[in-house]
């Protein structure tokens, strides 16, 4: 079974940073240490989440507007999604597309429940220091709902995501150096969001000075991070900043191995792995949806607790509460 490599490709056990406005965040993964160098790591159950993924391209904004408003009054669903490239990479390769983070913004302020990001940022395509005013803006906006997806960027191998850098005149590093790119960008924006005094950066890729943003991010510490990738460099940045992961457009196999790989790499570092959830792609079948529950039931099997469902437009009418009735709400029998 392979898993939804749709356009949203390159779960926290629970609500890790969803403190808002200064309390104490409900369910915290916490690790406690008893004594130097020994950490005791308090359990927590995984929680089940299902999202939607809406890819801005090819379509206009009155039906990705029309389908975040109704998921969001349906209850089973929990966060919605938007990719972030700026040619489209599927279907009309000349059709329209929409900027991720300002279409983000806009529906973030058209809705009150849903949990909301881009899967995933290419860390390639903004300044991390820009890139995370823009996050804390939508966080505001969004009263605090914010996932930061971030990733870093599509490989060269891909032409059809490779042409958007060159058409917008964007620098395109090798993978190895965008990886290491990735892991001083999440360094240096959760220093942005949380830190109360400016701040110098000398890195290899970033560098910074009198670094200071304000305002902060609704969600204390900082919003949520769910970094995306399969291999074993962008897995060890997963372990050391991230809270959730995810992975699509791999087999079920591949991705448990990758997933069995992260546990081991949070080892190596002192980290529970179940501090970090597991998320996948499942792509609806809108003529098959048994097909699409059984991938769902795969997944959930697998222990990828964060299921975010890829919709291909044109979206059917009320498509949010169809795919509860016939997917999610099966899923949990």
């Amino acid at each position: 079974m392979r898993l939804c490599g749709s356009a949203m490709s390159d779960g926290e056990s629970t609500r890790r940073f969803r403190a808002i406005r200064g309390r104490p965040a409900r369910g915290l993964a916490t690790a406690h240490r008893e004594a130097p160098g020994r950490i005791t790591f308090w359990p927590r159950m995984p929680q089940v989440s299902f999202g939607i993924a809406t890819a801005p391209q090819n379509v206009d904004y009155a039906d990705i507007l029309r389908v975040w408003r109704d998921a969001d009054t349906v209850s089973e669903l929990t966060h919605a999604w938007l990719f972030d490239h700026l040619m489209p990479i599927a279907s009309d390769r000349l059709g329209p597309i929409f900027e991720g983070w300002t279409l983000l913004s806009a529906l973030a302020a058209q809705t009150s429940r849903l949990r909301l990001g881009l899967l995933v940022t290419s860390n390639r395509f903004r300044p991390p220091a820009v890139l995370a005013k823009i996050a804390t803006t939508v966080d505001v906006v969004s009263d605090g709902r914010l996932e930061f997806g971030i990733g870093a960027g599509s490989r060269t191998s891909i032409p059809e995501a490779r042409r958007e850098y060159d058409a917008h005149g964007l620098p395109y590093l090798d993978f190895r150096d965008s990886v290491d790119a990735l892991a001083e960008a999440c360094t240096v924006i959760k220093r942005l969001w949380t830190e109360t005094e400016a701040f110098d950066f000398d890195g290899r890729h970033i560098h910074l000075t009198g670094a200071f943003a304000n305002p902060k991010p609704v969600q204390r510490p900082h919003p949520p991070i769910l970094i995306a990738g399969r291999t074993a460099r962008v897995l060890r940045v997963v372990a050391e900043h991230a809270d959730v992961w995810n992975i699509a457009g791999y087999t079920l196999d591949e991705a448990s191995a990758r997933s069995a790989l992260l546990d081991r790499y949070c080892a190596e570092i002192e980290r529970d792995p179940a501090s970090i959830s597991r998320s996948t792609n499942v792509r609806v079948d809108y003529e098959d949806p048994a097909a699409t529950q059984g991938a769902v039931d795969a997944a959930l099997a697998a222990g990828f607790t964060h299921i975010v469902l890829s919709l291909s437009a044109p979206y059917p009418d009320k498509v949010a509460q169809w795919v509860a009735d016939k997917i999610i709400i099966p899923s949990r029998r």
